[in-house]
């Protein structure tokens, strides 16, 4: 990592795993995340789709992209990831994002509607409440008050408080810490736009096919992406029982399986029962040398 950081670039770090002749599906992580948070879903997928895996700004190796910004909106984000998708000559692909990677999908909708095929959005982001307004901005006064390592790992546990969410609230710890404080400060600019972006999709009609993948257990975005989907005709809502806000992660057999179907245009559960692995902290501690395939 540190000779990359070094570099400079224009383009976004990315992957691509796949069949030449599939149709492409363009993955989209949250915050703090990179291209590792899709590890459990490259096996599945590459099987009938052409993967694109990308590192946002700042994220996994996309370090030092140019031009710098002293702020991020989510302008910023979606055209980093379209000046990818230009150079990679792709005119058509389905999309699958993780938490607020969801938002960004919907900006990328907006910039470029012919571009998006299917999406399906996972730990979906719709709220626009007074709830979700304390949410944010608590967020943004406690990211200048508290040291960054100790901030990433308060938010973890506000978001996954659960026994069963250790797996993914550990792999998001260990991805956001490759971030640095200036960088982490940049996208805590993006609560600005934030909700006037949400404002405007969540009020819009969705015009393309929707599938948004719920754990039950999210107690924070979980309500807000029921009214969504009750509110947009194209869009449906699956809820994976017995998990959390990473459902990518804390089920990714099931999550795997409805998403595929729904990309291949056959009928998903309305909601299933998942059996998380409650991992115990022993288990976790022994991950952390980094040699295991679930951390890496």
């Amino acid at each position: 990592m540190g000779s990359l950081d070094a570099i400079s670039r224009d383009l976004l770090h990315y992957e691509i795993i796949g069949k030449e002749d599939a149709p492409w599906l363009v993955f989209v992580h949250g915050a703090g995340g990179s291209i590792r948070t899709w590890k459990f879903q490259i096996e599945h997928f590459s099987k009938n789709f052409r993967l694109l895996l990308i590192d946002l700004r700042d994220h996994g190796f996309s370090k030092n992209i140019q031009p710098e910004y002293g702020a991020y909106d989510f302008d910023i984000v979606a055209s980093d990831i379209l000046k990818v998708i230009d150079h990679l000559d792709i005119v058509k692909a389905n999309f699958i994002s993780l938490s607020i990677g969801s938002v960004v999908l919907q900006k990328l909708d907006l910039l470029r509607p012919n571009l998006v095929d299917r999406m399906v959005m996972a730990g979906a982001i719709f709220d626009g409440s007074i709830f979700m307004h304390a949410f944010v901005y608590g967020g943004k006064l406690l990211s200048y008050v508290l040291p960054f390592r100790v901030f990433c790992a308060l938010f973890g546990i506000i978001v996954l408080p659960r026994r069963n969410h250790r797996l993914s609230r550990y792999i998001f710890l260990k991805q956001s810490l490759r971030m640095s404080t200036a960088e982490y400060l940049k996208w805590v600019e993006l609560y600005k736009p934030f909700f006037i972006l949400i404002k405007e999709y969540v009020n819009r009609e969705i015009s393309k096919k929707c599938l948004v993948v719920m754990g039950d257990q999210d107690h924070i975005f979980f309500k807000s992406a029921e009214r969504f989907t009750t509110i947009q005709k194209n869009a449906s809502l699956s809820v994976i029982k017995g998990c959390g806000h990473v459902v990518s992660i804390e089920s990714p057999k099931l999550f795997n399986e409805i998403a595929s179907d729904f990309l291949q245009g056959l009928d998903v559960p309305r909601s299933v029962q998942a059996e998380p692995i409650p991992y115990k902290w022993s288990e976790l501690l022994a991950l952390k040398g980094g040699n295991s395939k679930l951390t890496k």
